[in-house]
């Protein structure tokens, strides 16, 4: 499981590094606290780091439900994936938004497959 805790951690830092993204978007595009809206890319930036709190909520206890009753060496390596889809997800959603859906897709399908692998091995071994 400690590859499971190393995965949700870089996942962490990488939501905290959007915010870093924000923070300097703000500063580029002249976008004072606490408006959220302005310039459309600081607004992309924005929007990536909301989005990334909201597959968070998901995504962190899915890994570790199915890194526990289903395999943490697959959990973790889906963990990756959520983590790449979501660099994919920024660099698409900062350049052009209708390019933002490769990215989203590669992580929800990783959170999608943890969530219901979790849920059948919970089930498996409450039965």
């Amino acid at each position: 499981m400690e590859l499971v805790a190393i995965v949700i951690l870089l996942a962490l830092i990488q939501y905290n590094v959007f915010g870093i993204l924000v923070g300097r978007a703000r500063a580029t595009y002249n976008v004072p606290a606490p408006a959220t809206s302005g310039d459309p890319t600081f607004e992309r930036y924005w929007r990536v780091h909301q989005n990334t709190l909201e597959q968070l909520l998901v995504f962190i206890p899915a890994i570790l439900v199915f890194g526990y009753y289903v395999n943490y060496m697959i959990a973790a390596l889906a963990g990756v994936v959520f983590i790449i889809g979501r660099f994919i997800y920024l660099q698409g959603y900062v350049k052009d938004p209708a390019k933002r859906a490769p990215g989203f897709i590669i992580g929800f399908l990783a959170t999608a497959v943890l969530v219901i692998g979790g849920i059948i091995g919970a089930v498996r071994n409450l039965l």
